[in-house]
């Protein structure tokens, strides 16, 4: 068990390595390197643990049950349960077998009950049957090639509108500097949309013709994406809506996921067992390893359904009480020829969300998952960004099924509180600090997936927005996190693709803002402005508040109301929080997703 915990915590390690490493860091020979590396790991660590079966199987004889003569063994750790049951006596009076005071246990017919075999129910607390995250690779410049005509053209857009553009980040650019809080300090890239102005009149066509699909178009995350766990890409499609499966019971992993683990079912021939010959301890060997022992074989062609004996073989399992399903989840099998998810195959489904147990009929045996929608959370409510002091926040997202509280502090985050009953075992995940790309994959492994992936927008109704106003947004929002807070907002809905709309007031030593201290704001990345209406207000309107004016940004515009204190707390935020809210701001994805 020791060993198994050395290798999953290197697969563990290599996974974050290939998530968290911003792509132009890692070449595709090191990429192909790490993934192939946790491959091998994956299979070595299986393989150990057939040896280690093995090798208890050809014990069973001096293991067995003083009642039934058959052994039952349970091996429990953190990441495994090993539940293994060898026909010593081949008895078919038993058939029916439950494992200790645990609910997990299966029923076998006659045919397998006279039989020298071993069944064994493996459960681990990972997958590693699903492919592996497709990791994003920069995309190469493209250079489009157009025809001038008339030289004029090619010389006005170029000589007059870049100085123009040019001019206006430097003016920007001195402003933040001025205020000594400045948008470099985020350690971001640029999104993967490249907004630049065409040089040509046929560019400017296509330019405005990219525009006009981009406000119907559903966004991709990786658009708006700072750092590497903006988004936990799931697998790689071209195209910004992904291709639906055409097999109905095939799993589309864009759509859902498997959780709590995988459930190996296994029947093994039972290997030749240890006799005592006075002294003498003999036992037969086999080479080949462990053997799995094949069922149903195969059956003639004119044999009948009715005078079929070998029978489906019913199957008890529990859920852990360390992962949360908010529905009733779905059983997949593995399908080891399509190197995929399937739900047929399964008799008989019955499960008890009070008691955690799961029970169904196969006539076969295959690993077993239980499956979950992805964006079951999704979308979300409501959310509020609140500032608990320096560089220090907590994002409560509301969503259908529950209420996630995310704290913030310093470049750490950990899953604060969350509203479920007292049947969960979460001391894994609550209340751990932990870096962003670790609470991600935590969150998501235990059922709170409020992360939306580069194919949500095709599972979920969203508020189209565009990718680079709300990165633009988030940043400016991280940079006022330690004193302002932030909120949901109705309206943002009703302002179009390409301006945002949010609560915003700001927040020092009460705990939560009262509703009337809420204002509202509207920011198209270039502009900011706070408006006349309020949450309560019967229309939506762009009116600018009385006495206030525009701003290039969403900083300057709230500094004409912030106290000096909160002023001094905004100055004098760390750079690494900063960076960690406007991640966590992005993997959410709040704008769009509420």
């Amino acid at each position: 068990m020791k060993e198994s915990k050395l290798v999953l915590n290197l697969i563990e390690q290599l996974e974050l390595i290939l998530l968290d490493t911003p792509p132009h860091e890692l070449t595709d020979e090191q990429v192909a390197q790490y993934q192939g590396s946790i491959l091998e790991l994956r299979e070595l660590l299986h393989f150990k643990f057939n040896e280690a079966t093995e090798t208890l199987l050809k014990e069973a004889s001096s293991l067995g049950d003083t009642d039934s003569g058959n052994m039952e063994m349970i091996i429990k750790d953190e990441n495994v349960t090993l539940y293994v049951w060898a026909n010593l006596k081949k008895n078919p009076k038993y058939k029916k077998i439950k494992f200790g005071d645990t609910q997990v246990g299966f029923e076998i017919p006659k045919a397998l009950a006279t039989s020298d075999i071993a069944f064994r129910i493996f459960h681990t607390n990972y997958d590693h049957f699903s492919p592996l995250p497709v990791i994003q690779r920069p995309e190469k410049p493209t250079t489009v090639e157009t025809i001038i005509e008339d030289s004029a053209e090619q010389e006005t857009p170029k000589d007059e509108e870049a100085p123009q553009a040019g001019a206006e980040e430097m003016t920007e650019n001195q402003e933040l500097v001025t205020s000594s809080v400045t948008t470099t300090e985020i350690k971001t890239e640029e999104p993967s949309i490249n907004f630049t102005k065409s040089t040509t009149t046929s560019l400017k066509e296509e330019a405005e013709a990219k525009k006009e699909e981009t406000e119907t178009k559903p966004l991709k995350p990786e658009s708006v994406s700072v750092g590497p766990m903006a988004t936990l890409p799931e697998k790689s499609v071209p195209d910004a809506i992904p291709e639906a499966v055409i097999d109905e019971d095939v799993v589309d992993l864009r759509g859902f996921t498997p959780l709590g683990g995988i459930y190996h079912l296994n029947i093994l021939q039972l290997p030749p067992q240890c006799k005592q010959v006075k002294s003498w301890t003999i036992v037969e060997l086999i080479s080949g390893g462990l053997q799995t022992f094949m069922y149903p074989p195969d059956i003639a062609d004119d044999v009948s359904e009715n005078e079929n004996p070998y029978l489906p073989i019913e199957v008890m399992i529990e859920i852990n009480k360390n992962v949360v399903f908010f529905e009733k989840p779905m059983v997949a099998r593995w399908d080891s020829e399509g190197k995929g998810w399937r739900t047929d195959g399964f008799i008989s489904l019955y499960y008890n969300m009070k008691e955690r147990i799961m029970s169904f009929s196969v006539e076969s045996v295959y690993p077993i998952t239980l499956i979950q929608d992805n964006h079951i959370h999704m979308p979300y409510e409501s959310w509020e960004l609140r500032p608990l002091g320096l560089n220090e926040a907590v994002l409560n997202i509301t969503t259908t099924f529950t209420d996630i509280d995310i704290q913030i502090k310093d470049n750490q985050c950990m899953l604060a509180a969350v509203e479920l009953g007292d049947d969960y075992e979460l001391s894994h995940l609550l209340g751990k600090w932990m870096t962003i790309t670790s609470l991600i994959i935590a969150m998501k492994k235990t059922g709170f997936n409020i992360f939306p992936s580069e194919y949500s927008h095709a599972y979920v109704a969203v508020n189209n927005k565009d990718p680079l106003v709300e990165m633009k947004a988030y940043r400016q929002m991280a940079l006022l996190a330690s004193g302002f807070s932030f909120s949901w907002s109705k309206w943002n809905k009703l302002s179009g693709p390409e301006k945002v709309v949010f609560k915003a007031s700001e927040l020092l030593q009460k705990e939560y803002v009262e509703d009337h201290e809420w204002s509202l704001y509207m920011f198209n990345g270039e502009r900011a402005q706070k408006l006349k209406i309020n949450e309560l207000s019967e229309a939506f309107s762009e009116e600018l508040e009385d006495d206030t004016e525009f701003h290039s940004t969403l900083y300057h515009m709230i500094k004409d109301f912030t106290s000096e204190t909160a002023l001094q707390k905004i100055r004098h935020s760390n750079y690494l929080f900063i960076d960690a809210v406007c991640k966590l701001l992005l993997s959410t994805r709040v704008l769009t997703y509420s």
